[in-house]
């Protein structure tokens, strides 16, 4: 179990968590917060995705908390249990805990929640209301891998943008 660091990343996890960045650009784009997140399956299936849409008020709207529970209603307890989340930014608690919840394997993101907590108080951002917790102390059973420094100042210039607009 990896925690707080990832040094080798492979060409195909390289390309999910691309594909997470681009699904945080079109939160952006969308006026949301910069986030995305992609559920594959043990052979590589990408099975879902989705991207922060809590502008509308929802703030529960995050896109690992629906990939938790898409899995739950599409897959079998086995197959959650192999299957890795990939994301832009380490889960926060809420969405920790449905991971734990519905047995989802792994998970591997970009830029921790200490990096995200650090981006945001130095532009200035509101507190968030929940305590930001690495996933590991809200589902202590999580294989957890990240950041990953290839795409984390991507990751954080998105956060520059929507804190700037």
């Amino acid at each position: 179990m990896t925690f707080g660091s990832l040094l080798m990343v492979g060409e195909t996890e390289l390309r999910h968590l691309r594909r997470c960045v681009e699904l945080a650009t079109e939160a952006l784009e969308q006026g949301d917060e910069p986030f995305g997140s992609v559920l594959v399956a043990a052979d590589g299936t990408v099975l879902a995705e989705d991207r922060n849409r809590v502008a509308g008020g929802d703030r529960t709207r995050h896109p690992e908390f629906e990939l938790a529970r898409w899995s739950a209603a599409n897959m079998s307890p086995e197959a959650r249990a192999q299957a890795t989340v990939y994301t832009s930014g380490e889960h926060c608690p809420m969405c920790a805990a449905a991971h734990g919840w519905v047995g989802l394997g792994r998970i591997v993101y970009v830029s921790s929640s200490a990096q995200l907590v650090a981006w945001l108080t130095d532009l200035g951002a509101p507190t968030a209301p929940v305590r930001p917790l690495p996933v590991q102390e809200v589902a202590p059973g999580v294989v957890v891998e990240g950041p990953v420094p290839e795409l984390a100042e991507q990751v954080h210039d998105l956060h520059r943008r929507f804190y700037r607009q």
